[in-house]
């Protein structure tokens, strides 16, 4: 199978994202009135193969749905977008993922999770898909699934030396014994501060927490910054990779477009580097539109994106 054929293994959660916009988020035992009701598939599984098979990948979706409506829907929306979905299992007993997402007028997200039968998936489930997750490209993983799922994944992808990406959310799931199984480990300020042990808002703290996350074992970490952009620890390359000063909509989603972008960068031979830069402009884009699925662009908007847009200033961190 030649490069070009070859896959990108995504392994993770698949969510109903039940979306209302409201004046302000809700204070415990208050009540807000929303409007404008967005029903889409969402999860970070879901959302990550969406957007490498925007990018023009050829994404295999791993997962676990139940046999009830949510599931048959995102099953035929994940095909309708280009996903290969051999891989999601349809299960009675146990209802399919559903996250209710309240966003404010300054894009801001209170999420309500049902995870669902998302935390049903099990070794026994990826191990049948060895053969599959052995002829990829790349494995990418986060951990709404269960964490043996993802360390079985990322254990067999490490032993057909098939590159490795983890995205490290949510962490009340994380171990770290998973960090010497991930080329790549992908973390946002919130996570690389409850991992590493120490506040990260800036350029500088994340640095010095990627360094606390290699020292666990990841050999490349990328520290994404939101509006700021990302922080990036590679044996090739060190330092901050800004954004783009864009209107902010809904944030919801922005984390899995640049992980899925990231990795099909990566895929077609881009260094860190250059693959951070192409995925930071596509989060850029999916923070101006509503939803997290419906907010990923295609591989044609980040090029005219790109072309048209300054990054803004590179925050220069002397190295520790």
């Amino acid at each position: 199978m030649s490069a070009a054929e070859r896959t990108q293994i995504v392994v993770g959660s698949l969510v109903m994202d039940i979306g209302i916009r409201v004046p302000q988020l809700v204070q415990p035992g208050g009540v807000v009135h929303g409007n404008h009701l967005q029903v889409a598939c969402g999860g970070k599984g879901t959302n990550q193969a969406c957007a490498i098979a925007r990018m023009g990948g050829k994404p295999i979706l791993i997962g676990i749905v139940g046999e009830d409506l949510f599931g048959h829907a995102m099953v035929t929306a994940l095909e309708a977008e280009g996903v290969d979905t051999r891989g999601v299992l349809r299960r009675r007993g146990s209802a399919s993922g559903c996250f209710v997402v309240a966003t404010d007028p300054h894009g801001q997200n209170e999420i309500i999770v049902a995870n669902g039968i998302n935390g049903l998936l099990s070794a026994a489930d990826v191990e049948q898909q060895a053969a599959v997750v052995s002829s990829a490209q790349a494995v990418l993983a986060q951990l709404e699934i269960t964490f043996d799922a993802v360390e079985a994944a990322l254990r067999i992808a490490r032993s057909a030396h098939v590159m490795t990406v983890l995205n490290a959310a949510p962490t009340f799931r994380f171990r770290g014994a998973l960090m010497s199984l991930a080329d790549y480990v992908i973390v946002n300020e919130k996570e690389a501060s409850e991992i590493a042990g120490s506040v990260v808002n800036n350029a500088e703290s994340a640095a010095r927490a990627a360094t606390v996350l290699k020292n666990m074992g990841a050999q490349h970490v990328l520290v994404t910054l939101g509006g700021a952009g990302v922080w990036v620890d590679s044996d090739s390359w060190r330092g901050h990779v800004p954004s783009y000063a864009v209107p902010v909509v809904d944030t919801l989603g922005a984390g899995d477009t640049f992980a899925g972008t990231l990795t099909m960068r990566l895929c077609e031979g881009a260094d860190v580097r250059t693959a951070a830069e192409y995925a930071v402009a596509a989060a850029a884009i999916s923070v101006t539109r509503a939803g997290a699925q419906p907010g990923i662009p295609t591989r044609r908007e980040v090029d005219v994106f790109i072309a048209g847009h300054r990054p803004m200033a590179e925050s220069h961190v002397q190295p520790g």
